[in-house]
């Protein structure tokens, strides 16, 4: 059991029971900001930008990265979920995570939080499960995707030691994120 703010959690690897409320965990956000991303001659600049009204983002289902049969990854030794669990008892966030040997590389795959256990600092205690993991792994650095309309992660990711280190203007064309940008983060494994 961990202690974050004035509530206990209990953090673990993911179980097959885990995978219903995974599926439904809220990872929505709300922004008053984005990145704007400008591609340049000799890479790319970004300039937070406010919007009015502040913009709002659900994921639809199909975009999960859940696996149909929920955990077949922790099969897999380089892989791994953890979860997050709230002193009612329900999921308040997971994170899931790939090691890769060839690059020393570890991928935050997917983390998100519920809404009412955000700003606890629930994601970075889930990002330290899976930063243990990555160095049991052995690896280099830990890498991770997100969208530039997603300031509130982009922030969070930066606080945690996070920096740029790739874009990719085409990742989400003819998906419902269509327009966005996918932007690629990384640090060493501390």
């Amino acid at each position: 059991m961990t202690t974050i703010g004035a509530m206990d959690y209990e953090f673990r690897t993911a179980r097959p029971e885990d995978t219903p409320a995974m599926e439904a965990l809220d990872g929505s956000f709300t922004t008053r900001t984005i990145f704007h991303v400008a591609a340049t001659e000799d890479g790319f600049a970004l300039q937070e930008i406010p919007v009015d009204p502040p913009l709002h983002k659900a994921f639809p289902a199909e975009d999960s990265d859940a696996d149909d049969d929920g955990l077949a990854a922790e099969e897999d030794p380089n892989s791994r979920t953890f979860v997050a669990v709230g002193p009612d008892g329900c999921l308040a966030g997971f994170a899931a995570v790939s090691y890769a040997p060839w690059n020393r590389r570890l991928a935050i795959e997917d983390i998100e939080v519920a809404p009412a256990h955000r700003s606890q600092g629930l994601g970075r205690a889930l990002m330290a499960h899976a930063v243990d993991f990555a160095r049991e792994r052995g690896a280099g650095h830990i890498w991770l995707e997100v969208t530039n309309i997603n300031a509130p992660a982009i922030h969070a990711y930066r606080r945690m030691g996070f920096t740029f280190c790739g874009l990719d203007t085409t990742l989400y064309d003819g998906t419902p994120s269509s327009g966005e940008q996918a932007l690629y983060m990384s640090m060493p494994c501390p």
